[in-house]
């Protein structure tokens, strides 16, 4: 069981039979003396993809979702859907471009560690690694002397994410991306 407080991106939970993903969650403090903490969370179901914005009070409990996790690999991807193969029965299945519409700005060919959710045998959706390295394409040229300040600048990836990286840094660069929040963490160690 999951208490309102362990909830977070990417945590999957159970809400009316159906397993729902957790995409973000915001704690509301109290204004009044003996009040209770609010949640708001924001959830998508992953049979449906439709995205459901629930409150739950401090201390609730939630069920976790009976899913089952395997390995995958990415095949590729066409205008509609990204292909994928079940490294275990070798069974090849799509999905929506807007069902992984989060999981697509990390998926590159060779990508590891990637694994599908199962839910009554059918792939719903997918767990992407914490981590995961890319190059970047396009970013204005690093200014000479500013690798001591804390100032950012945005940069394209090979996936066409966008993020914030250090002014220092320049194009053709491999830096490594938080899946779970999009934010730049270092540069790759090659």
């Amino acid at each position: 069981m999951y208490s309102t407080s362990d909830l977070k991106r990417g945590l999957l939970v159970e809400i009316d039979g159906a397993p729902h993903i957790v995409e973000t969650t915001q704690a509301s403090s109290p204004s009044a003396r003996g009040a209770t903490t609010i949640h708001k969370v924001r959830l998508r179901n992953l049979k449906t993809g439709q995205r459901i914005d629930k409150s739950f009070r401090g201390g609730d409990m939630l069920s976790p979702a009976d899913v089952d996790r395997r390995p995958i690999q990415f095949l590729y991807a066409d205008p509609d859907q990204h292909h994928f193969m079940d490294t275990e029965t070798f069974e090849q299945f799509g999905f929506d471009n807007a069902d992984i519409e989060w999981e697509r700005n990390f998926l590159i060919e060779g990508i590891e560690g990637v694994r599908a959710l199962y839910f009554n045998e059918q792939p719903i959706g997918l767990e992407m690694p914490n981590q995961i390295t890319l190059e970047i394409i396009e970013t204005p040229p690093k200014v000479k002397g500013n690798s001591a300040t804390g100032r950012t600048k945005q940069a394209v990836l090979e996936t066409g994410y966008a993020v914030q990286i250090p002014e220092h840094i320049d194009q053709n660069v491999r830096v490594v991306i938080d899946t779970r929040t999009g934010d730049f963490l270092s540069r790759a160690k090659d």
